[in-house]
């Protein structure tokens, strides 16, 4: 399953991709499930960032490895990929796009995740989309938005 959100900022594409940093990750967190951060190495390919995620009944581990960054004259991404990911995910992979536009740039998040269904896949889908949709403001407030 996919989900991929769009949000407009006014801070140009390279000053708003480098901010992708410890600090970033901890405002984008929505408040439910909290989570209680481990390890953020970075956003380079190597990099590892791991959160435990504090539900109110149990605390499940989810590890994620940078496996790609590149950036061009109009775009800057890198991806992370889950290593090891609370139930029922079996797999993640989110891309994170700053694009340029104009004198400001466009955020892309692009999740794909698989559970071992694909209709729970479907069923997890507007609480993926709620959660993603929870970072359009944060971003808006960071980097200026429309």
């Amino acid at each position: 399953m996919q989900l991929h959100l769009k949000t407009f900022v006014r801070q140009h594409y390279l000053s708003v991709f480098e901010a992708f940093n410890e600090s970033l990750f901890r405002k984008l967190a929505p408040p439910y499930p909290s989570f209680k951060l481990l390890r953020f190495d970075g956003s380079s390919p190597g990099d590892v960032v791991e959160i435990e995620l504090q539900t109110g009944f149990k605390a499940f581990r989810w590890t994620s490895l940078i496996t790609e960054r590149e950036t061009t004259e109009t775009e800057a991404w890198f991806v992370d990929q889950g290593q090891v990911l609370p139930p029922p995910l079996r797999f993640w992979r989110h891309k994170h796009v700053v694009e340029k536009a104009g004198t400001g740039a466009v955020i892309h998040d692009i999740i794909t995740y698989r559970t071992k269904y694909r209709w729970l896949d479907v069923l997890l889908y507007p609480l993926m989309l709620a959660q993603f949709a929870y970072r359009k403001p944060v971003y808006r407030s960071v980097f200026g938005g429309r």
